[in-house]
């Protein structure tokens, strides 16, 4: 602590002292214009609760939420990296269709609003593919089984499987296009020279993009791609729009049976802050590792 404060610069203080005055001024007027009643002792029993049934604490509304879009980013930015690296590939074909047909994707979905790219997966491809597969009953069916613990300990409560699958393809398939064009950065950074020393061993341009472009190409990448996926963790709030079961979502229920606008709502804001800032601080570590490798 005392190295922390020896490294504050004076401008650091003021900008401090800043924001502690504009939190001053805002719960002044939270407590006093609005007469506003502060019920912060209720918000523990919202994250934790005590179930009688199993005699132990269990996640209460807020810490449902938070397991769930837990889940929903690791699984959509699995999925969105596989996508991204097939677009930022398809982005550097030499064949004119499979790279217009990239760029067009990517365009499409880079210059219109988040929302209205949510709503269009989730109704016209999101939910037939669902319908397709026959997930619902599929996962009503794994909800009925005694052993399906580890089931829930991925997925959650299997009877919501469905939505958390349409949360999952939606959030995926709208980062894809933000992964795609920071891998096709990525590629493209390589030096021709190492395209032309592969072809002059005798390598075709699969073997050349597998062995050598792509290693170097997600090394160079791996700080913005770490960025996106923190992106991505706050960009899972906007499927609380299509009834994604997250956070948000959640929140949003919390607030309209009790009442808590304030406390729940900056509960959830704490949430979302200690997850990205912990990826964030996961992040630098391991690029600092790699550096110094």
């Amino acid at each position: 602590m005392p190295k922390f404060l020896k490294r504050l610069h004076w401008l650091d203080i003021l900008i401090l002292v800043i924001l502690a005055v504009f939190v001053a001024v805002i719960w002044v007027r939270i407590d006093g214009t609005l007469n506003y009643k502060w019920r912060w002792d209720r918000i523990p029993n919202y994250i934790l609760r005590y179930s009688t049934k199993y005699e132990t604490w269990v996640p209460n509304v807020l810490l449902q939420g938070f397991i769930a879009t837990i889940r929903i980013s690791i699984f959509a930015s699995i999925l969105a990296l596989i996508l991204g690296v097939i677009l930022g590939i398809a982005r550097c074909s030499t064949n004119l269709t499979v790279r217009m047909l990239a760029r067009t994707y990517l365009e499409f979905l880079r210059n219109i609003p988040p929302i209205v790219v949510i709503f269009i997966f989730y109704f016209f491809l999101s939910e037939q593919l669902i319908t397709a597969l026959n997930i619902e009953s599929w996962a009503r069916g794994i909800a009925r089984q005694e052993n399906n613990a580890v089931w829930e300990f991925l997925f959650g409560d299997m009877r919501r499987f469905p939505s958390l699958v349409s949360g999952i393809i939606v959030l995926a398939l709208f980062e894809s296009a933000f992964v795609g064009e920071i891998v096709r950065a990525g590629i493209q950074s390589i030096p021709k020279g190492q395209h032309e020393a592969a072809k002059s061993i005798g390598m075709g341009r699969i073997d050349t993009l597998r062995y050598i472009v792509l290693p170097q190409a997600l090394k160079k990448v791996t700080p913005p791609l770490a960025n996106q996926f923190i992106t991505l963790v706050k960009d899972s709030a906007i499927i609380s729009l299509i009834s994604v079961q997250e956070l948000t979502f959640k929140t949003v229920e919390l607030v309209a049976s009790t009442r808590l606008i304030f406390e729940a709502w900056l509960t959830t804001a704490a949430l979302y802050f200690v997850l990205c800032f912990s990826l964030s601080m996961l992040f630098r570590r391991l690029e600092r590792k790699s550096d110094q490798r």
